[in-house]
Parts: C-alpha cells; sequence; structure tokens
C-alpha cells in the first residue's frame, strides 16, 4: 500500500525578502504563527530559518530561533527541521550556530556546493523596502554557496553524531545523491535516509519533469529500500511538482520559502495556504496525510522530548 505523504512546510527562508510579499514571516511571533497554522493544516515537518524581526535579513542568531522553536512545540506536535542553509554568504559556522544550540529532531543538509543565483528576481521589482535586499540578491551573479564533503563532514558529526540529530539531505542536482551516496558508504549516516529533491533554482537542476523522473530512479538504484524522499520546486513550479512526487509514492514539501505564490498572478496569503491546498491535491488523489508521529517513525527520529528548546 501507498504510504501516507509527508508534508513539508516551510514558512519563510533564507531566499525571498520583504520587498517580494506582505505576508512573508519576519519576525519570531510571525514565523511561530505561520508554523502553528501550518501544521494545523496538516504539515507534519517545519522547515525553519529566522530573519532580523527589524530589516528581514536572514538571521542565524541562535536566540531568534529560541524566541519561536518553543512557541511552536508548544502548539503542535509537528517536527521542527531547523536549517543549516541559512542565509546565502553566511559561513560554515553561522550556519549550524541555530542547530547546535537547539539540538533539534531535524537539519537541513546541501548535498554540495553549487552555483546559488536568485539575482534574477532583481527584475521584477524597482522600489525596496530595505537596502541589503537589492544587494543581496545581485552579489548571487559571482557566488557559490559552499558545502564541501569536509563541511559535511563536520557537520553530520557535531550535529548528528552528538546530538541525534538525523537530516533532510537537500539534493539540487543529480551529483549531490552520489554525494550522498559516498557520504553514506563512509559510515557517516545510517538508515533511513530522508531526501529532499530541489528543482528550479539557477545553478541547479531546473524544473522539468524528466528530470525529476530520473533523479528518482538514481536515488532508487543508489538507496534502494533504505530512504524516503520528497520533493520541493520553485516558483510556479511548486504545485505541479509535488503533485508529481505524491503520485509516484513521494513526499512533498510547500511554503513560502519556495514560492510566494498559490496559483497564476495570485501571491499566497499564508504557508498554510499552500498547505491546505497539497493537502486537498493529495487527498483527491486517493492518498493520506501523514501525522507527525508516522514521520518520526518512518524516519526514525529521537522524538521532540529529546531537543533543547
Amino acid at each position: 500500500m501507498t504510504k501516507p505523504v509527508i508534508i513539508t512546510c516551510a514558512p519563510t527562508g533564507g531566499i525571498h525578502t520583504p520587498t517580494m510579499s506582505e505576508h512573508l514571516p519576519i519576525t519570531p511571533s510571525q514565523i511561530a504563527a505561520a508554523s502553528i497554522e501550518a501544521a494545523e493544516a496538516g504539515a507534519s515537518i517545519i522547515h525553519l530559518h529566522a530573519r532580523d524581526p527589524q530589516t528581514g535579513k536572514p538571521d542565524p542568531a541562535p536566540d531568534l530561533f529560541m524566541e519561536f522553536l518553543p512557541r511552536i512545540k508548544q502548539a503542535t506536535d509537528a517536527v521542527m527541521n531547523v536549517s543549516t542553509g541559512g542565509g546565502l554568504g553566511m559561513t560554515r559556522e553561522e550556519r549550524l550556530r541555530a542547530a547546535l544550540r537547539a539540538s533539534p529532531e531535524m537539519a537541513s543538509m546541501n548535498m554540495g556546493s553549487m552555483n546559488f543565483g536568485i539575482f534574477p528576481m532583481m527584475q521584477k521589482y524597482s522600489n525596496w523596502k530595505h537596502d541589503w535586499e537589492p544587494e543581496f540578491l545581485d552579489m548571487t551573479r559571482d557566488f557559490i554557496f559552499r558545502n564541501t564533503f569536509a563541511d559535511i563532514e563536520f557537520a553530520m558529526k557535531e550535529l548528528g553524531e552528538a546530538h541525534g540529530t538525523r537530516f533532510e539531505f537537500e539534493c539540487y542536482d543529480l551529483g549531490h545523491l552520489y554525494n550522498l551516496a559516498w557520504v553514506v558508504d563512509q559510515g557517516w549516516v545510517k538508515p533511513p535516509f530522508f531526501v529532499q529533491m530541489v528543482f528550479g533554482i539557477l545553478g541547479g537542476v531546473g524544473a522539468d519533469l524528466d528530470n525529476l523522473m530520473h533523479m528518482h530512479t538514481i536515488a532508487d538504484r543508489l538507496f534502494g529500500d533504505d530512504y524516503e524522499w520528497s520533493v520541493l520546486a520553485a516558483g510556479r513550479h511548486q504545485m505541479p511538482f509535488t503533485t508529481q512526487s505524491a503520485l509516484l509514492g513521494g513526499n512533498v514539501r510547500v511554503g513560502l520559502e519556495d514560492s510566494l505564490y498559490i496559483g497564476p498572478g495570485e501571491k499566497a496569503v499564508s504557508s498554510a495556504q499552500q498547505v491546505r491546498k497539497i493537502r486537498n491535491i493529495v487527498e483527491n488523489l486517493g492518498l493520506q496525510i501523514a501525522t507527525p508521529a508516522e514521520a518520526r517513525t518512518r524516519l526514525g527520529l529521537k522524538g521532540g522530548d529529546q531537543v533543547a528548546f
């Protein structure tokens, strides 16, 4: 039988800027409220970043995370997944600070270095709320998101081994799947693996359904029965790609980190609105939505009572 679909929601991220949507959560209170609403809508995993409450700029400060993590935990049973991607331009140590402080059940792990180009978004806007926004976007013309094998090993040992945190392995290209397979061969991580396939970021694999099918085929070949897989796609590709993932027996991720829209030309008013939409699609396909308890069991998580918040 097809397993229930795990919905991950990423309510704010570190890519979109305040000018792009008035609905983007910025403050810890807004991030907490958006996360709780998404969990109530059906998300069993919440993927979290933090922002400067005054400017909306991505901020790795653990104190900011600790303003919303306990509030989400008190209000929901959702799994909290703390980003180690942080914001573009942060050092390895900055990106790990919050996760090392919080000792979460899950953390994200980009499975390789890559060009990460979000500068084309500058063309859509002329009046910015904050000076940092166009500078932040434009610097990605000459930017490499770094996650070398040494960086990956450091994070897996400092966070994975030391804290029992498991990872959402974010794979932006075919080579990232092979990087993960090599890491598995080194014994740095044990199954089950949670592979998040990412489509539509400039510098990574394009949002073409043939690419999704091929990456799924290769992941099956590399990891067999030892993995769970999920799909996220940027912008207008969000719903078509997550729907395809569900049809193929995979899991899904939505949220304002990945797309600011709910439909053509219509901004989403919340990440929960996107969760409700993909949930409706999935259930109309005759599939069920996984509970947080089911997600914990399938992903081998340590449990919400073992975190540091």
